[in-house]
């Protein structure tokens, strides 16, 4: 099935911070544009959106959800993206495909910098966007500060396309602010032409006095206009918006209650006459020649319930065809989404957005093509892992499971990692924050069948000696009939600067010990440094072998490794063995008006300040810098979000081992559970 629509088509991504109501934005938008004869809610878990088990369990979004409709013989497929700044990467990759963005936000002056890692990321890639200020029934601020609000966080100029009509609490209309005609709204019906309210004559006429300026910075005959007080056409007015907001100069400011469908429609005809057509999107994506084939981008890998692949792509240029080859692949269909629901159709063009089956192999974020050379389109980065849990199968048969779900999960997410940890043993899971890893848990569980346990990762400790031992004797003889087994070493142990590791010397002469057993000795060592005397790996040790002894029949080169492990044992506990910690080098990003408080939260966590600057092309942020033991890190990044109103961040990576507290040792030694691991 093709429905033919003549009005071409537009791609918008719906973003915003958690709790801001894009889902039931999506639903009202749905709703107008007659794609569905009902609304749904987000309490009775039966929206278009956040279909998902682990989206309804938690009354959240927790991946990206895509839903097409007409208006205006225009084909609509909007992309509703979670708020969570621990799904913020599903968020990323779906913008990379659209043609325009909405931003809901709430009229709450204390949110609004939860906008700003947004519009940052929007800026840096100039995605045309604007800003939809829902629940205005709501509003704890006049609009005037609204507006104040965010262009204090939006990189771009803000510029208010309405002026809302309020009687009291609520938001009754608004006036267009190109033509100045004021509109009252009604349940379930387009709002109203009504007379102009003369009480925000004075409010209205600075909102729009600075809607002017600020488009006449980018049209000097505008700007003329303005300077000789004549008033400028409406349609000179259109025109500007939509070639500053197609150039991401400009973000227009919208006003509404979602809830009752308040400011959708205007929005929606906003959207027909100024967002980019799809065609110029992809002139700016498709920078270099690309000739006629079809290329498309993977922005979302599903995998459904029942075990099926779907990747949800944008066609930048040609046409795809059921069972078309794409990467040296056959698709298995063409689908347009409803939420959960699919719509076959048997070819889309260049601007749409749908779903293609059994694309194996290929990952979100794919250029997709028929020629095998064509330069990949640019993506959005994965975020780096910020929280871990070590898991394990509830069930051992189902070890042999994990490697091929975990790849299937982090096809769907890429902002998930996992790894063997080569100390521990662990299977370590890593995201971006607890409830992310509990939704990465819940897909092994209801997909894939792999219920698992989980608990905090152990910490790799080390261990290292304070002073050097010398002539430490092993002897290793042992009689059981035949030939026996006979062994004898002298070693030298000491210490190695920190990070140096382990090195093994020998200064044998006179073959005291045959050039034979030397690689026994050697590995007797490093058998015995696997596991030291306070349970850990030990570390930057220098040994050196002295001096032996051997037998003309009983040595071999087994003995002299028993031999060496029984000399290790008898000199580490003498040359001092201290506990080791793994410090990271951590770097923090925060408003500044946070900074003093994360320098609290680093300090209380034994962090090693080493200095804070302003964060580069980030006005008012600052980037601190310190060290962090591993050991303080696990709830970290919780910590700095509730300090930072969600939106501060790290970076961070291994610096250097360093001897633990004396104290706290004793209390990491209590709680080891004996084989080289702190619980």
């Amino acid at each position: 099935m093709n429905e033919k629509v003549n009005g071409g088509s537009r791609n918008v991504a719906i973003v915003g911070p958690y709790l801001s109501g894009k889902t039931t934005f999506l639903e009202s938008l749905l709703f107008v544009t007659g794609a569905i004869s009902r609304k749904g809610n987000v309490k009775d878990g039966n929206t278009v959106g956040d279909s998902a088990n682990e989206a309804r369990d938690r009354r959240m979004s927790v991946e990206v959800s895509a839903a097409s409709c007409t208006y205006q013989d225009t084909r609509f497929t909007f992309i509703d993206c979670p708020g969570s700044v621990e799904f913020a990467q599903e968020t990323y990759n779906a913008l990379m495909g659209v043609d325009a963005a909405i931003v809901v936000c709430e009229p709450i002056r204390d949110r609004v910098l939860t906008l700003a890692p947004l519009f940052k990321f929007l800026d840096d890639w100039e995605i045309p966007h604007l800003v939809f200020v829902n629940k205005m029934d709501r509003a704890n601020i006049h609009v005037l500060e609204t507006l104040h609000a965010l262009k204090a966080v939006s990189t771009r100029p803000l510029v208010a396309h309405q002026y809302p009509i309020m009687q009291g609490e609520q938001l009754v209309g608004f006036i267009d602010m190109v033509s100045e005609q004021a509109f009252q709204y009604h349940p379930g019906a387009p709002a109203d032409p009504i007379p102009f309210p003369e009480h925000l004559k004075a409010e209205e006429h600075i909102a729009r006095a600075e809607m002017l300026e600020t488009l006449a910075n980018f049209d000097d005959h505008l700007l003329e206009e303005l300077l000789e007080d004549i008033e400028p056409p409406h349609e000179e007015i259109l025109t500007d918006l939509k070639l500053e907001l197609g150039a991401d100069l400009v973000v227009p400011v919208f006003f509404g209650v979602a809830e009752q469908d308040y400011g959708v429609r205007p929005l929606l005809e906003a959207l027909l006459r100024e967002a980019p057509e799809p065609e110029s999107t992809a002139v700016k994506r498709l920078s270099a020649k690309t000739g006629n084939a079809p290329i498309a981008q993977v922005l979302k890998t599903f995998y459904t319930p029942q075990g099926g692949k779907l990747s949800l792509v944008r066609v930048w240029q040609g046409t795809l065809t059921d069972g078309i080859v794409l990467n040296g692949v056959r698709t298995g269909g063409i689908y347009r989404l409803m939420g959960q629901q699919q719509q076959s159709v048997n070819q889309v063009g260049a601007g749409e957005i749908v779903a293609l089956s059994r694309l194996d192999g290929v990952k979100t974020g794919d250029t997709l093509s028929t020629e095998a050379k064509v330069k990949a389109l640019p993506k959005a980065q994965p975020l780096e892992p910020v929280y871990a849990l070590a898991i394990a199968p509830e069930k051992r048969n189902d070890e042999v499971k994990l490697s091929s779900a975990i790849t299937k999960l982090l096809e769907e997410d890429p902002s998930l990692a996992w790894e063997q940890h080569g100390d521990t043993h662990e299977v370590i899971l890593w995201g971006q924050g607890e409830i992310h890893l509990h939704v990465a848990l819940d897909r092994l569980r209801r997909k894939y069948n792999l219920p698992m346990s989980t608990h905090l990762p152990q910490v790799p400790y080390k261990e290292t000696i304070r002073k050097p031992v010398s002539s430490v004797h092993g002897r290793y003889k042992h009689q059981s009939g035949g030939h026996g087994q006979f062994g004898d070493v002298y070693l030298d142990i000491k210490p190695l600067p920190r990070g140096e590791g382990f090195t093994f010397t020998e200064t044998i002469v006179g073959g005291v010990v045959p050039r034979q057993y030397i690689p026994g000795v050697e590995n007797g060592v490093r058998e015995f440094l696997a596991h030291g005397p306070l349970g850990f790996p030990l570390v930057d040790v220098q040994v050196t072998l002295t001096n032996g002894s051997y037998h003309t029949v009983d040595s071999s080169e087994q003995a002299f490794k028993q031999a060496a492990r029984l000399a290790m044992q008898t000199g580490i506990p003498q040359a001092q063995p201290t506990l080791l910690e793994p410090i990271l080098k951590i770097d923090v990003n925060t408003p500044t008006e946070f900074t003093s408080k994360v320098l609290q939260l680093l300090s209380g966590k034994r962090g090693q300040i080493l200095g804070y600057e302003g964060r580069n092309d980030w006005s008012g942020w600052d980037n601190v810098s310190a060290y962090l033991p591993q050991a303080e890190m696990h709830d970290f990044i919780v910590e700095l979000r509730s300090l930072t109103l969600g939106v501060g961040s790290f970076h961070w990576e291994y610096d250097h081992l360093q001897e633990v507290p004396e104290k706290l040792a004793e209390r990491i030694l209590v709680h080891s559970n004996g084989n080289g691991n702190s619980k």
